[in-house]
């Protein structure tokens, strides 16, 4: 569903040209239908990581591809939903007419789309505030319609930058019980978090990536021993890789 082999980035900093090496043959498999939690410390390549696989950046070295197909392709992009860490719309949109124009930007049908945009926006919590501009949503109700955008066209692949942040305890639960839904229904789910709890309450399989690689993967049964928790596992692998990281 999902294949990363052997990716590279390096980038350029500064005024003289620092070079940082943002991922270091990183090869990662998700497949179909699982949830794949992803984590690491801070600027440990997982946005790029993202940026990738959403072709916003192209390696150096190595290939992605999702569906089959070259993440370069501009049709595999309509199966996918990706909500970021940080999402930011125009301030005079509403929620209802954002997805208005995500669901007809990926090709779904007027009356299909008239139907579905409602049912989403009850999902996620914003059919009361569906008609208010978009600048006045608290963080929380804006990452909730980053979300409903995400999952307007019914995608086959959900990609989520830190999908819980801004999110109250209810918020939380609310994206905890739609990446479970999404998986029942057989979609596939990729999905980064500094929250160890939900990465380990939701995923199937892991990967751990520090320094631009990957330094664990596996299914989350195995790699966590009994007795254990992802927390230990995580430090215990950071740790490994001589890498500072503070929780």
């Amino acid at each position: 569903m999902i294949e990363v082999d052997s990716i590279s980035k390096i980038f350029k900093e500064g005024l003289r040209g620092k070079k940082v090496r943002a991922l270091i043959d990183l090869s990662l498999t998700i497949r179909k239908g699982e949830v794949f939690g992803f984590l690491g410390p801070n600027g440990a390549g997982k946005s790029t990581t993202i940026k990738v696989l959403l072709n916003l950046i192209r390696p150096d070295t190595g290939q992605a591809t999702i569906l089959g197909s070259d993440v370069r392709d501009a049709k595999v992009r309509q199966k996918i939903g990706y909500l970021p860490e940080n999402p930011y719309f125009y301030d005079y949109l509403s929620a209802e007419e954002l997805l208005w124009f995500g669901g007809r930007a990926s090709g779904v049908k007027k009356p299909l789309l008239k139907a579905r945009i409602p049912q989403i926006l009850e999902r996620v919590g914003l059919l009361e505030a569906r008609k208010r501009h978009l600048r006045t949503y608290s963080k929380g109700m804006v990452q909730r319609a980053g979300l409903a955008l995400a999952l307007v066209h019914d995608p086959e692949v959900v990609i989520l930058d830190e999908p819980m942040s801004g999110l109250d305890p209810m918020g939380r639960k609310m994206v905890g019980d739609l990446i479970l839904e999404l998986k029942e229904q057989g979609k596939t789910v990729f999905f980064s978090s500094h929250i160890l709890n939900d990465i380990e309450r939701f995923s199937d399989r892991i990967g751990i990536v520090a320094e631009g690689r990957l330094r664990l993967s596996g299914n989350l049964a195995e790699v966590v021993p009994s007795g254990e928790t992802l927390e230990d596992v995580f430090l215990r692998t950071i740790a490994a890789a001589d890498v500072e990281v503070v929780l």
